[in-house]
């Protein structure tokens, strides 16, 4: 596998790690290198007494180092992608190290496995048996779950504040040993609301109908539509095999990678890539997740496009995807927008009619413009109207930067009248914010 050194640096999680990748991309800093028809590898010499192990399985272009950083590739992996396109001679070491060979033959024995348990029968018996043991467990938890919530709106929710978040927090425990994770989670955003902050009631009982929603939804599972219904058993906490998906046709397209998110809890990381299709016009949520440390399946560095075969999850309002096949990176993008925030809003009524508990999403809408009233900050688009600019946003200087105080196109995140920006047009260059 030959890559541009520009499809290396589209890898880069971010610009900090563009810029290290090219700094680490000179024979000084290498004390060992080689490759074969599996890998490639080398020993990178940094702060400590042991140089940093690097290594990449080129079937998959998947990364692995030694070294503490969290981010996928770290700049140690992009320097020695970087190295070998610039000096792709000087590796003439065929023979992995030991430390090489085991990691290659790990990983082997996984995709063994897992061929193995993909071929093997199923016992359709014991499989309906779990699923039905993990349904009544899902149902005695919704139950104590309703509970607690027709307590809460008959006693009111005025002294939540100074009851801390710990209910919250053994709620989630609850709904975790109900397995019930994604209502475990939506607990959690309960307990992250600013109670402090002047209109948390109306934030907090938003939250609280969206979780009353879901579970109404699955207690009447039996006369819904079945892709309403993939949405709500999602929203608890059931999986889809991602193989099963894998096996339907996508749709290929050149996408965008507008914006990453990243959350660290419990040892894993959680990597939220939200993408445009620059063809279809249709966006996606691609979910990846790293155990503690462990590389990841694509490198989506925000701003990179790429083209690539997408399969969404079943949904009346489908969002969330896998990637089935990375064909290649496309550096070329000519994006058109929406014109306001009025079609935003009708966008956003049409999915909340199919998907009444619908999340954030992500949009792109033209000329918008960062302005100050009342000490707030708000996105002016071309017609005057606005919407609050989420609080607590980061990058307002660097927004403010960009803009000068005119508009500009920009991707957003958000829903309803709160959204934050990912990026911006600049001479038709996508620029992170």
């Amino acid at each position: 596998m030959q890559l541009s050194e520009d499809q290396i640096l589209a890898l880069a999680p971010d610009e900090p790690s563009k810029k290290a990748g090219k700094d680490l991309s000179t024979l000084s800093k290498w004390v060992s290198k080689g490759i074969n028809e599996m890998a490639i590898w080398g020993e990178c010499q940094g702060s400590g007494s042991k140089p940093y192990q690097t290594q990449i399985d080129l079937s998959s272009l998947s990364f692995k180092c030694s070294c503490p950083s969290r981010k996928f590739p770290c700049k140690h992996g992009l320097g020695l992608l970087l190295f070998h396109t610039k000096h792709s001679n000087s590796f003439t070491d065929t023979t992995p190290p030991q430390w090489v060979a085991d990691w290659l033959e790990k990983r082997t024995e996984r995709a063994e496995k897992k061929a193995e348990q993909k071929d093997k029968p199923v016992d359709e018996v014991a499989q309906a048996k779990r699923q039905k043991a993990r349904e009544q467990l899902v149902e005695d938890g919704i139950e104590d779950l309703l509970l607690w919530m027709k307590d809460l709106v008959r006693n009111g929710i005025i002294s939540i504040p100074e009851n801390g978040t710990a209910v919250f927090d053994n709620l989630s425990k609850r709904m975790i040993d109900a397995k019930a994770p994604g209502l475990a989670n939506m607990l959690k955003e309960l307990g992250r609301i600013n109670f402090y902050k002047e209109g948390w009631q109306s934030l907090f009982m938003n939250q609280l109908c969206r979780i009353y929603l879901v579970i109404a939804g699955y207690k009447n599972k039996e006369k819904l539509n079945p892709l309403l219904l993939e949405d709500i058993r999602s929203s608890i906490g059931f999986t889809q095999s991602q193989d099963e998906l894998k096996e339907l046709n996508g749709i290929i397209d050149n996408w965008l990678v507008l914006g990453k998110q990243v959350q660290e809890e419990d040892a894993i990381t959680t990597e939220r890539n939200w993408l445009y299709g620059t063809k279809t016009k249709r966006y996606a949520l691609v979910l990846q997740f790293s155990v503690r440390g462990q590389g990841i399946a694509f490198s989506l560095s925000t701003g990179a496009c790429i083209e690539a075969e997408l399969v969404f999850f079943p949904s009346v309002s489908p969002l969330r995807a896998i990637i089935k096949k990375q064909i290649n990176a496309d550096l070329s993008q000519t994006i058109a927008g929406l014109s306001s925030w009025n079609e935003i809003a009708l966008m956003e009524t049409s999915i909340t009619t199919k998907l009444p508990f619908s999340g954030i999403r992500p949009f792109i809408i033209e000329q918008i413009t960062p302005i100050n009233y009342n000490n707030k900050w708000w996105l002016k688009d071309q017609n005057n109207h606005s919407v609050l600019l989420t609080e607590g946003f980061t990058n307002l200087y660097k927004l403010l930067s960009l803009s000068g105080g005119k508009p500009l196109n920009m991707a957003v995140i958000g829903k309803e009248n709160e959204f934050e920006p990912f990026g911006v047009w600049i001479n038709n260059q996508y620029i992170n914010i």
